[in-house]
């Protein structure tokens, strides 16, 4: 499935846009995706998914996000992934996901972190 697919298919009509396990698997592995953890230093230290960036919600900016590429944010749990997708939206934004498992769920499933 191309980029522009998944992105179609995450956003389709949806007002939370949520990206599904296999796909972040998906989104991961291709690298494609620009990932923005929203957790706070200390929690991304302790082990985030390869290759995100740490955007923490205490101080987070939808303008530091690319535009050129689509982007992917996590927590813990979901709950602050949703809080920044909503203030990434309304910034304009329309190529951002989050992944509502969270960090936690992405290691219950298996997911390495680093």
């Amino acid at each position: 499935m191309s980029i522009s697919a998944l992105m179609s298919r995450l956003m389709g009509g949806s007002s939370v846009a949520a990206i599904e396990h296999d796909d972040m698997v998906k989104a991961v592995e291709t690298g494609q995706f620009y990932i923005a953890d929203v957790r706070e230093p200390e929690e991304y230290a302790s082990g985030h998914v390869a290759g995100a960036q740490n955007h923490p919600l205490s101080r987070f900016n939808p303008q530091d996000l690319p535009k050129t590429k689509p982007v992917i944010l996590i927590c813990q749990a979901g709950g602050r992934s949703a809080r920044a997708l909503q203030q990434a939206v309304a910034a304009g934004y329309d190529n951002v996901v989050h992944y509502a498992a969270g960090t936690g769920g992405w290691k219950a499933r298996g997911g390495k972190v680093e």
